[in-house]
């Protein structure tokens, strides 16, 4: 029999200990930890231990719609705290209803019925359930550039990163080609993407290997962490109809979309396409834990029938509901739709400046506040270079500018730019001039 070991008292407050921790007992989970220990965050900026201050270019983690340690957020998690955090899942409170209700109401019919989680791979995991149970098929349909999460229905539907060393996924999970633009491979006779040759073709394939179990698609109106690839005006009327010929169901990913980023409350507003089941998640919570499932009352009615289960520790919790009620409250009251619109136009204007100056800029795309730059080393080949974008996401943070650049096969290194909603013009100025700077010097 063996005995815990008591717990070792916290390391000396030096960057040597602290690292040494960090290196001996932390899981590495993705891309290199960035060697600077944050102290604070407020607004626009995270803190170090050191003093230095960052401006953040990707909201956290996408997430921080409203910026980091915003007053409203600060006093709403106080006082709920104070008074009802956590409940056992089948109890409910008035902030979950009323966020459910209120949600409805920033959607257009029939999207009213909202189930109410933490991540947002954990709100495509009950999609995609939903979407079996109701339909009684199975297979899934997704970009080969998407990511949904990583857990086991949501990473199965994820092609961008880490399918590899792990074993079979769900069975019947099916990728159709992203379109993008800028690196088009169903072309027309001026060398235009043709979207609607490559969705017949991907379609094509897809019914060529379906075992005629197709249930549901699952995709995001702009692949993030695919390069900022944003589907030109009509895709998804398209999608939506060769789903409906084959009797599956749209879900749309709003993970980083979802509650104004793009200048629209929801992205798929610009298309005039309403899916049949939504998901939302980082920007729900403004930076907390807070996701949602939202369809229609005849989904939900057929899903109960059938003994829908998503029973989760944290479903329906208080205390992130009232932060979702004071998300909605600051988005609504400070008109944050418009200023994504005027800012993601000026921060357009800066970036097209840089690439005007800088002939490593290869594209700059995406719409409001959610912004891609993709750098190549040969403009005219659009060949990529790796090495260019880690040099210049590097010379970014030393020079005070936190940025995430997205590295895939086929592509340049493309830097996703997603600054709080309550950025200044100020900020975004300083963040294309340290931007210019580190493009220049790399």
């Amino acid at each position: 029999m063996t005995t815990a070991k008591p717990a070792a008292a916290p390391s000396a407050d030096t960057s040597e200990a602290f690292w040494n921790d960090a290196d001996r007992h932390l899981v590495r989970y993705g891309s290199p930890f960035t060697r600077e220990i944050i102290e604070s965050a407020e607004g626009s900026f995270v803190t170090t231990a050191e003093g230095r201050r960052i401006l953040d270019f990707t909201s956290g983690q996408m997430s921080a719609i409203l910026g980091h340690s915003h007053p409203r957020i600060v006093e709403t998690v106080q006082r709920q705290v104070a008074s009802l955090d956590h409940l056992y899942s089948g109890m409910l409170s008035r902030p979950v209803v009323d966020l459910a209700r209120r949600l409805a109401g920033t959607l257009p019919d029939p999207l009213e019925k909202a189930l109410l989680l933490t991540t947002g791979a954990e709100s495509n995991e009950a999609a995609v359930r939903m979407a079996k149970l109701v339909t009684g098929k199975h297979e899934i349909v997704s970009f080969a550039r998407s990511w949904h999460g990583m857990t086991q229905a949501a990473a199965s539907a994820t092609y961008s990163a880490g399918r590899k060393g792990y074993g079979p996924g769900a069975p019947g999970n099916f990728a159709i080609p992203a379109p993008n633009p800028y690196r088009p491979d169903f072309t027309h006779a001026d060398g235009s993407l043709d979207w609607r040759r490559q969705l017949d073709f991907g379609f094509d394939l897809i019914d060529a290997q379906s075992t005629g179990s197709l249930a549901a698609c699952l995709v995001e109106p702009i692949l993030s962490s695919g390069g900022i690839i944003e589907p030109p005006p009509g895709y998804f009327a398209a999608l939506r109809d060769k789903c409906r010929e084959r009797g599956m169901l749209l879900i749309l990913d709003e993970a980083q979309t979802g509650l104004c980023r793009t200048g629209t409350w929801y992205a798929f507003e610009r298309d005039g396409v309403v899916p049949d089941i939504l998901t939302l998640s980082k920007t729900l919570g403004a930076g907390l834990p807070l996701a949602a499932v939202i369809t229609s009352a005849e989904i939900e009615e057929r899903a109960y029938e059938r003994d829908f289960l998503f029973f989760t520790t944290h479903v329906a919790d208080p205390l992130v509901a009232a932060v979702g009620n004071t998300v909605l409250d600051v988005l609504t009251e400070e008109r944050l739709d418009e200023r994504a619109r005027t800012l993601g136009e000026f921060l357009r204007v800066g970036l097209t400046e840089i690439a005007e100056r800088h002939p490593v800029v290869g594209d700059v795309r995406g719409r409001g506040l959610l912004v891609g730059l993709e750098l190549v080393s040969d403009r005219e080949t659009k060949q990529g270079s790796d090495e260019l974008g880690a040099r210049v996401t590097e010379r970014c943070l030393a020079l005070g500018l936190h940025m995430n650049i997205v590295q895939l096969p086929g592509m340049g290194g493309v830097l996703r730019i997603a600054p709080p909603l309550t950025a200044t013009e100020e900020e975004l100025a300083l963040g294309l001039s340290i931007l210019d700077e580190a493009i220049a010097g790399g």
